[in-house]
């Protein structure tokens, strides 16, 4: 059987993390400054609490269209629980966790500490490394 490599080289390491009493403007202009469509929500200590995309601002905008105040904090609209992959995982198997689940990235965990950010765009880099050499 070949090597596969995991997908801790080519997760995003230390990424952008939003905290739960976070407010929303604050985050979607993290999202703009930063050039990302989500990120993972965590305590203090590290751990996964949610995950907020653009998908959960675009509800929060539409929210405030019809009432007339965009506020509230992350933890209003992230999305919980949060599906995560380990950081040993190999990269065939994390294909197939992208295929099965309509996610766009899936946080990197080792020890119960997020570690990471694995991107759609991060997994094809790796498969196109491992399969085309």
């Amino acid at each position: 059987m070949r090597y596969r490599p995991s997908i801790d080289r080519y997760m995003t390491r230390e990424p952008v993390t939003l905290s739960p009493e976070m407010e929303l403007t604050r985050a979607t202009g993290l999202f703009v400054s930063r050039g990302i469509s989500g990120a993972p929500v965590t305590d203090d200590a590290g751990r996964i609490l949610g995950m907020l995309t653009v998908k959960d601002c675009f509800r929060a905008i539409l929210h405030a269209s019809y009432h007339q105040d965009l506020g509230g904090t992350v933890s209003d609209y992230m999305t919980a629980p949060v599906e995560t992959l380990e950081a040993d995982l190999d990269i065939v198997a994390a294909a197939r966790r992208f295929m099965d689940q309509p996610y766009r990235r899936f946080p990197v965990m080792s020890e119960g500490r997020l570690v990471g950010i694995l991107t759609r765009k991060d997994l094809l880099k790796g498969l196109h490394d491992e399969f085309s050499e």
